[in-house]
Protein backbone atom coordinates (compact mmCIF):
# COMPACT_ATOMS: atom_id res chain seq x y z
CA UNK A 1 0.00 0.00 0.00
CA UNK A 2 2.95 2.17 0.52
CA UNK A 3 3.40 4.62 -2.09
CA UNK A 4 6.47 6.57 -3.45
CA UNK A 5 6.95 10.24 -2.72
CA UNK A 6 8.78 10.88 -6.38
CA UNK A 7 5.46 11.80 -7.80
CA UNK A 8 5.28 15.53 -7.54
CA UNK A 9 1.06 14.62 -7.65
CA UNK A 10 1.92 12.50 -4.76
CA UNK A 11 3.74 14.98 -2.84
CA UNK A 12 0.68 17.69 -3.38
CA UNK A 13 -1.84 14.90 -2.03
CA UNK A 14 0.38 14.45 0.83
CA UNK A 15 0.48 17.96 1.28
CA UNK A 16 -2.85 18.75 1.42
CA UNK A 17 -3.60 15.82 3.78
CA UNK A 18 -0.66 17.24 6.08
CA UNK A 19 -2.07 20.52 6.36
CA UNK A 20 -5.78 19.20 7.24
CA UNK A 21 -3.95 17.24 10.14
CA UNK A 22 -1.96 20.38 11.16
CA UNK A 23 -5.00 22.54 11.31
CA UNK A 24 -7.07 19.81 13.57
CA UNK A 25 -4.00 19.09 15.87
CA UNK A 26 -3.58 22.61 15.90
CA UNK A 27 -7.28 23.33 16.82
CA UNK A 28 -7.26 20.70 19.81
CA UNK A 29 -5.25 22.70 22.07
CA UNK A 30 -8.20 24.84 22.27
CA UNK A 31 -10.76 22.51 22.66
CA UNK A 32 -7.99 20.64 25.53
CA UNK A 33 -7.99 23.92 27.54
CA UNK A 34 -11.42 23.56 27.95
CA UNK A 35 -12.38 19.77 28.60
CA UNK A 36 -8.79 19.04 30.74
CA UNK A 37 -10.71 21.74 33.47
CA UNK A 38 -13.31 19.03 34.05
CA UNK A 39 -11.66 15.71 33.11
CA UNK A 40 -8.87 13.91 34.54
CA UNK A 41 -5.60 13.08 31.58
CA UNK A 42 -6.58 9.19 31.53
CA UNK A 43 -10.41 10.42 31.34
CA UNK A 44 -10.07 12.64 28.70
CA UNK A 45 -8.29 10.26 26.46
CA UNK A 46 -10.22 7.32 26.85
CA UNK A 47 -13.27 9.86 25.91
CA UNK A 48 -11.73 11.27 22.86
CA UNK A 49 -10.61 7.62 22.21
CA UNK A 50 -14.12 6.19 22.25
CA UNK A 51 -15.92 8.48 20.43
CA UNK A 52 -13.10 8.40 17.69
CA UNK A 53 -13.66 4.41 17.19
CA UNK A 54 -17.00 4.75 17.25
CA UNK A 55 -16.62 6.88 14.31
CA UNK A 56 -14.17 5.21 12.58
CA UNK A 57 -16.22 2.07 13.23
CA UNK A 58 -19.27 3.03 11.15
CA UNK A 59 -16.89 3.94 8.53
CA UNK A 60 -15.63 0.75 8.85
CA UNK A 61 -18.76 -0.76 8.60
CA UNK A 62 -20.19 0.97 5.77
CA UNK A 63 -17.44 0.83 3.94
CA UNK A 64 -17.00 -2.70 4.20
CA UNK A 65 -13.54 -2.47 5.20
CA UNK A 66 -11.64 -6.07 6.08
CA UNK A 67 -9.01 -6.78 8.72
CA UNK A 68 -5.50 -5.89 7.88
CA UNK A 69 -3.16 -8.44 6.89
CA UNK A 70 -1.29 -10.29 9.39
CA UNK A 71 1.89 -8.37 8.01
CA UNK A 72 0.48 -4.84 9.15
CA UNK A 73 0.14 -5.25 12.81
CA UNK A 74 2.88 -5.48 14.45
CA UNK A 75 2.84 -1.77 13.70
CA UNK A 76 -0.53 -1.29 14.36
CA UNK A 77 -0.06 -2.44 18.09
CA UNK A 78 2.82 -0.73 18.32
CA UNK A 79 1.14 2.97 17.57
CA UNK A 80 -1.99 1.93 19.08
CA UNK A 81 0.10 1.38 22.13
CA UNK A 82 2.53 3.61 21.81
CA UNK A 83 0.91 6.78 20.45
CA UNK A 84 -2.94 6.19 20.60
CA UNK A 85 -2.36 5.37 24.31
CA UNK A 86 0.63 6.28 26.18
CA UNK A 87 0.89 9.80 24.07
CA UNK A 88 -2.76 10.98 25.04
CA UNK A 89 -2.58 10.17 28.36
CA UNK A 90 1.08 11.19 29.31
CA UNK A 91 0.40 14.68 27.27
CA UNK A 92 -2.32 15.26 29.42
CA UNK A 93 -1.04 14.00 32.57
CA UNK A 94 2.14 16.28 31.69
CA UNK A 95 0.30 19.51 30.86
CA UNK A 96 -1.39 20.20 34.30
CA UNK A 97 1.99 19.60 36.04
CA UNK A 98 3.84 22.26 33.78
CA UNK A 99 3.04 25.43 31.66
CA UNK A 100 1.69 25.11 27.99
CA UNK A 101 5.22 27.21 27.18
CA UNK A 102 7.68 24.07 28.74
CA UNK A 103 5.06 21.48 27.63
CA UNK A 104 5.82 22.90 23.89
CA UNK A 105 8.91 22.87 24.25
CA UNK A 106 9.49 19.34 25.72
CA UNK A 107 6.76 17.86 23.24
CA UNK A 108 8.60 19.49 19.80
CA UNK A 109 11.27 17.04 20.27
CA UNK A 110 9.26 14.23 19.00
CA UNK A 111 10.15 15.47 15.14
CA UNK A 112 13.64 14.94 15.72
CA UNK A 113 12.98 11.43 17.09
CA UNK A 114 10.96 10.58 13.89
CA UNK A 115 14.06 11.80 11.92
CA UNK A 116 16.26 9.68 14.02
CA UNK A 117 14.11 6.75 14.45
CA UNK A 118 13.38 6.86 10.32
CA UNK A 119 16.93 7.82 9.42
CA UNK A 120 18.30 4.77 11.06
CA UNK A 121 15.14 1.97 11.58
CA UNK A 122 13.43 2.82 8.28
CA UNK A 123 16.27 3.60 5.99
CA UNK A 124 15.63 6.65 4.82
CA UNK A 125 18.41 8.70 5.57
CA UNK A 126 19.46 11.88 7.08
CA UNK A 127 18.88 14.63 3.82
CA UNK A 128 20.86 18.03 5.32
CA UNK A 129 17.48 19.97 4.30
CA UNK A 130 15.31 18.35 6.07
CA UNK A 131 17.41 18.17 9.28
CA UNK A 132 18.17 21.91 8.90
CA UNK A 133 14.46 22.81 8.33
CA UNK A 134 13.96 20.59 11.57
CA UNK A 135 16.75 22.78 13.77
CA UNK A 136 15.08 25.79 12.53
CA UNK A 137 11.42 24.63 13.52
CA UNK A 138 12.45 23.49 16.80
CA UNK A 139 14.27 26.95 17.59
CA UNK A 140 10.96 28.45 16.56
CA UNK A 141 9.15 25.95 18.59
CA UNK A 142 11.23 27.09 21.48
CA UNK A 143 10.74 30.92 21.05
CA UNK A 144 6.94 30.52 20.86
CA UNK A 145 7.32 28.43 24.25
CA UNK A 146 9.27 31.04 26.42
CA UNK A 147 6.44 33.49 24.88
CA UNK A 148 3.83 31.87 26.49
CA UNK A 149 5.19 30.79 29.56
CA UNK A 150 4.26 33.75 31.31
CA UNK A 151 6.58 32.65 34.13
CA UNK A 152 4.81 29.44 35.02
CA UNK A 153 5.61 26.31 37.17
CA UNK A 154 7.19 23.29 35.99
CA UNK A 155 7.73 20.31 37.67
CA UNK A 156 10.32 16.90 37.51
CA UNK A 157 7.35 15.06 36.75
CA UNK A 158 5.31 16.93 34.25
CA UNK A 159 8.65 17.70 31.84
CA UNK A 160 9.45 14.03 32.54
CA UNK A 161 5.98 13.06 31.02
CA UNK A 162 5.99 15.55 28.15
CA UNK A 163 9.30 13.83 27.48
CA UNK A 164 7.81 10.10 27.42
CA UNK A 165 4.79 11.70 25.37
CA UNK A 166 7.68 13.12 22.73
CA UNK A 167 9.12 9.89 22.76
CA UNK A 168 6.02 8.09 22.27
CA UNK A 169 5.08 9.92 19.96
CA UNK A 170 8.02 9.74 17.31
CA UNK A 171 8.12 5.81 18.10
CA UNK A 172 4.30 5.49 17.38
CA UNK A 173 4.78 7.27 14.20
CA UNK A 174 7.68 5.18 13.16
CA UNK A 175 5.89 2.17 13.67
CA UNK A 176 3.23 3.24 11.44
CA UNK A 177 5.13 3.45 8.49
CA UNK A 178 6.01 -0.20 7.36
CA UNK A 179 2.23 -1.07 8.63
CA UNK A 180 1.10 1.09 5.45
CA UNK A 181 3.16 -1.38 3.36
CA UNK A 182 0.51 -3.39 4.34
CA UNK A 183 -2.91 -1.66 4.71
CA UNK A 184 -4.15 1.29 4.17
CA UNK A 185 -4.53 4.49 6.05
CA UNK A 186 -7.95 3.77 7.32
CA UNK A 187 -7.18 0.47 8.46
CA UNK A 188 -4.02 1.51 10.31
CA UNK A 189 -5.65 4.36 11.84
CA UNK A 190 -8.81 2.57 12.93
CA UNK A 191 -7.55 -0.25 14.26
CA UNK A 192 -4.19 1.40 16.03
CA UNK A 193 -7.66 4.01 17.40
CA UNK A 194 -9.16 0.35 18.93
CA UNK A 195 -5.95 -0.47 20.52
CA UNK A 196 -5.46 2.69 22.24
CA UNK A 197 -8.87 2.92 23.08
CA UNK A 198 -8.49 -0.56 24.90
CA UNK A 199 -5.25 0.54 26.93
CA UNK A 200 -7.30 3.56 28.11
CA UNK A 201 -9.77 1.13 29.27
CA UNK A 202 -8.88 1.37 33.27
CA UNK A 203 -9.45 5.07 33.55
CA UNK A 204 -13.35 4.41 32.64
CA UNK A 205 -14.45 4.68 35.99
CA UNK A 206 -13.13 7.95 36.48
CA UNK A 207 -14.51 8.83 33.08
CA UNK A 208 -17.43 7.51 34.42
CA UNK A 209 -17.62 9.77 37.65
CA UNK A 210 -16.40 12.92 36.20
CA UNK A 211 -19.05 13.01 32.60
CA UNK A 212 -22.37 13.98 35.13
CA UNK A 213 -20.35 16.80 36.33
CA UNK A 214 -18.84 17.91 32.99
CA UNK A 215 -20.28 20.75 31.89
CA UNK A 216 -21.88 20.55 28.50
CA UNK A 217 -18.94 22.66 26.88
CA UNK A 218 -16.49 20.60 28.48
CA UNK A 219 -18.11 17.36 27.42
CA UNK A 220 -18.91 18.57 23.57
CA UNK A 221 -15.55 19.77 23.67
CA UNK A 222 -13.99 16.57 23.89
CA UNK A 223 -16.40 14.52 21.35
CA UNK A 224 -14.96 17.06 19.28
CA UNK A 225 -11.57 15.98 19.98
CA UNK A 226 -12.48 12.76 19.30
CA UNK A 227 -14.30 13.21 15.53
CA UNK A 228 -12.01 15.73 14.62
CA UNK A 229 -8.19 15.79 15.67
CA UNK A 230 -8.31 12.14 16.38
CA UNK A 231 -10.32 10.42 14.05
CA UNK A 232 -10.20 12.38 10.90
CA UNK A 233 -6.81 14.03 11.37
CA UNK A 234 -5.34 10.73 12.15
CA UNK A 235 -6.33 9.46 8.84
CA UNK A 236 -5.23 11.68 6.77
CA UNK A 237 -2.14 12.18 8.63
CA UNK A 238 -1.38 8.56 8.13
CA UNK A 239 -2.77 9.32 4.40
CA UNK A 240 0.09 11.49 3.96
CA UNK A 241 2.56 9.56 5.27
CA UNK A 242 1.72 6.63 3.35
CA UNK A 243 2.63 9.24 0.74
CA UNK A 244 6.13 10.31 1.71
CA UNK A 245 9.00 10.07 4.80
CA UNK A 246 8.19 9.89 7.92
CA UNK A 247 10.85 12.55 8.66
CA UNK A 248 9.11 14.79 6.22
CA UNK A 249 6.13 14.40 7.88
CA UNK A 250 7.48 14.90 11.55
CA UNK A 251 8.81 18.20 10.09
CA UNK A 252 5.53 19.22 8.96
CA UNK A 253 4.19 19.02 12.09
CA UNK A 254 6.36 21.80 13.72
CA UNK A 255 3.34 24.39 12.06
CA UNK A 256 1.23 23.22 14.63
CA UNK A 257 2.54 25.69 17.14
CA UNK A 258 2.79 29.01 14.74
CA UNK A 259 -1.15 27.78 13.60
CA UNK A 260 -2.26 27.40 17.47
CA UNK A 261 -1.47 30.97 17.99
CA UNK A 262 -3.54 31.89 14.82
CA UNK A 263 -6.52 30.16 16.49
CA UNK A 264 -6.41 31.19 20.07
CA UNK A 265 -5.94 34.74 18.39
CA UNK A 266 -9.41 34.58 16.45
CA UNK A 267 -10.89 32.08 18.78
CA UNK A 268 -9.98 32.85 22.10
CA UNK A 269 -8.99 36.52 21.37
CA UNK A 270 -5.66 36.07 22.96
CA UNK A 271 -3.83 38.61 21.00
CA UNK A 272 0.13 37.27 20.56
CA UNK A 273 2.81 39.32 21.66
CA UNK A 274 5.88 39.99 18.43
CA UNK A 275 8.23 37.31 19.97
CA UNK A 276 5.10 34.58 19.76
CA UNK A 277 4.96 36.09 16.37
CA UNK A 278 8.05 35.36 15.33
CA UNK A 279 8.71 31.95 16.89
CA UNK A 280 5.83 31.27 14.71
CA UNK A 281 7.57 32.53 11.06
CA UNK A 282 10.59 30.62 12.39
CA UNK A 283 8.81 27.83 12.46
CA UNK A 284 6.81 27.83 9.53
CA UNK A 285 10.12 28.84 7.65
CA UNK A 286 11.86 25.39 8.97
CA UNK A 287 8.99 23.33 7.54
CA UNK A 288 9.77 25.25 3.97
CA UNK A 289 13.46 24.40 4.51
CA UNK A 290 12.56 20.59 5.18
CA UNK A 291 10.48 20.29 2.65
CA UNK A 292 13.05 21.40 -0.36
CA UNK A 293 14.55 19.45 -2.59
CA UNK A 294 17.95 19.32 -2.81
CA UNK A 295 19.50 21.35 -6.28
CA UNK A 296 20.37 18.62 -8.91
CA UNK A 297 23.83 17.83 -9.47
CA UNK A 298 24.89 19.78 -12.93
CA UNK A 299 25.13 17.51 -15.69
CA UNK A 300 28.55 17.75 -17.88
CA UNK A 301 27.38 18.24 -21.75
CA UNK A 302 29.62 16.23 -24.26
CA UNK A 303 30.84 18.61 -26.70
CA UNK A 304 32.06 16.67 -29.87
CA UNK A 305 35.59 17.85 -31.27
Amino acid sequence: MDQTAGDPRTDHRALLAASVTVVLWASAFVSIRSAAEHYGPGALALGRLLTASVALGVVLLVKRVPLPPRQAWPGILVSGVLWFGLYMVTLNWGEQEVDAGTAAMVVNIGPIVIALLSGWLLKEGFPPMLLAGMGVSFVGAAVVGVSTSHGGSSSILGVLLCLVAALAYGAGVVSQKPALRHATPLQVTTYGCFVGTVCTLPFAWQLISQLPEAPLGATLNMVYLGLFPTALAFTTWTYALSRTTAGKMGATTYAVPAVVVVIAWFALDEVPGWLTLLGGAICLGGVAVSRRRPEPAPTEVAVEK
